[in-house]
């Protein structure tokens, strides 16, 4: 019953990344909308004022998940996700209401800050909830939450195609607000983070919450009062040798290791190429040679790929096969489809060329992609960015990773329009390079995590003080101080 209970309040949790995954998801359409077009009046710069509209949201995530780790250590996950749902009921609604493009662009900013909030504080909260053997499961659920999210985003962009007026860019804009507002209700009756409890020293509270995460029998029971036990130990001892400070993340070589294996993993996830393919998808599937309708369809198909392959790799292999080495997969599948995808648009030129083949090779091609993205870098980049940090820095840890997603997220939405209209497949090259050079780094640097509980990555990462053994000492330099007074 424990484990059930536990993966309900996670999914719940995921709403947030839902709410990613749809916001983001949702603009790749609604920039293609001739209503859209319209609205912005602007012909002759409408690929850099379109970037701008993708990139001021990635812009205001990088500086609401920035903000987000000193909110989390403050006043603890559940209300920073409540806040998160707050501020995006406000960006949405801007968004749908919006009378003017800098209206727009101010909601795509306020909605960017709630969204960075939410894609740091949801796997943040999911790993300190989450049981050592399920975590790469349960944390796993915001890159499933995300593709849902994608998947309603594209389905839903495709219908409102069809209708007339500035409904057909408000409507889709708008129902954002409806899980936004079941966020901020429900998660009041989310548990506290266990571990957040502890170290505010709330720990009657933080020991019920175990319980009720574990279920009720005797042997769960059992389990949960071992788990306490540690946590409890662990972060007392952190106490001693760790203040709250952005240094930390590099104080020590474990520390600085643990900060380089979390930002690496956030920004390879983003070398994927994936959110390109995401954003501007439609763009994409013009320059290999499709109609906008026939664009828009394929994306809409395209958004159910990821998300059930997600789904079977979460719940079958993640806790299985571990971190690492999907990781060096995904990174080396890219090469191949990038590789396959350079060699199609430059031999075939989609302006030039009618060939069927040709142009559905290119979009198999992008399938692969997202299906190998799925199987790495998608799940495994969310669960390993925050369980490699003790508690006291996991949230301000977290936030950097995040951060560090978010910048290179914005890089990437701003320049990848231009790049595809202007250079066409040279502008894929890039993403080979930099995939070959993430499989090397990760072959060569990053350690396996599977199994482990939280407060055992000290071992992992090779920490030059482990506060499990700094507390062990100072209970016996307790006692021998007792029997000397006795």
């Amino acid at each position: 019953m424990g484990r059930v209970y536990t993966i309900a309040v996670a999914v719940f949790c995921a709403i947030g990344s839902f709410l990613f995954g749809y916001d983001s998801g949702i603009i790749s359409s609604v920039i293609t909308f001739s209503e859209f077009k319209n609205f912005v009046n602007n012909p002759g710069n409408y690929d850099s004022l379109s970037g701008a509209v993708v990139s001021t949201f990635t812009g205001g995530c990088f500086f609401g998940c920035a903000a987000a780790g000193w909110v989390n250590d403050r006043f603890g996950r559940r209300l920073t996700v409540q806040l998160g749902a707050l501020i995006a009921l406000w960006g949405c609604a801007m968004q749908t209401g919006a009378n003017n493009f800098a209206c727009m662009l101010t909601g795509r900013i306020i909605a960017g800050l709630a969204i960075g909030i939410l894609s740091m504080t949801v796997p943040l909260y999911n790993t300190e909830i989450a049981p050592a053997k399920h975590r790469g499961f349960v944390v796993g659920l915001t890159q499933q939450m995300i593709g849902i999210g994608f998947i309603v985003a594209n389905w839903v962009g495709y219908g409102c195609q069809f209708l007339q007026g500035s409904k057909q860019w408000r409507l889709p804009l708008g129902l954002q607000l409806a899980p936004a507002l079941l966020l901020l209700i429900g998660a009041q009756f989310m548990p506290r983070s266990p571990r957040w409890l502890l170290e505010q020293g709330r720990e009657e509270e933080a020991h019920a919450v175990v319980l009720k995460l574990h279920g009720g029998s005797p042997e769960h029971r059992e389990a949960a009062g071992r788990e306490f036990v540690e946590m409890r130990e662990i972060i007392e001892a952190e106490k001693v040798v760790r203040a709250r400070s952005i240094r930390d993340l590099w104080a020590t070589r474990g520390m600085l290791r643990r900060t380089l294996v979390a930002v690496g993993v956030q920004v390879f996830g983003q070398f994927s190429g994936i959110n390109v393919i995401n954003y501007f998808g439609p763009s994409m599937y013009k320059a290999l040679g499709l109609s906008p309708g026939q664009s828009l369809l394929v994306q809409g198909i395209y958004g159910a790929v990821g998300p059930i392959t997600n789904f079977f790799f979460i719940t079958l292999i993640l806790d299985t096969v571990g971190r690492k080495k999907p990781l060096m997969f995904g990174a080396g599948s890219f090469v191949v489809t990038y590789s396959v995808l350079t060699a199609i648009v430059a031999c075939f030129p989609p302006d030039q060329s009618t060939n069927l083949a040709a142009q559905r090779a290119g979009i198999a091609m992008i399938f692969m992609t997202s299906i190998f993205f799925s199987l790495s870098f998608g799940p495994v980049s969310w669960v390993l960015a925050s369980e490699v940090f003790p508690t006291r820095t996991r949230s301000i840890g977290t936030s950097v990773a995040t951060c560090s997603n978010w910048a290179f997220n914005v890089l990437f939405s701003q320049v990848s329009n231009l790049a595809i209209n202007d250079i066409s497949w040279r502008y894929y090259l890039v993403f080979i390079c930099l995939n070959a050079f993430d499989f090397v780094v990760i072959a060569l640097f990053f350690p396996e995590t599977k199994g482990k509980t939280l407060e055992q990555m000290a071992a992992v990462f090779g920490d030059e003080v482990d506060p499990l053994d700094l507390r062990t000492h100072e209970k016996m330099d307790h006692h021998e101080m007792d029997a000397e007074k006795s």
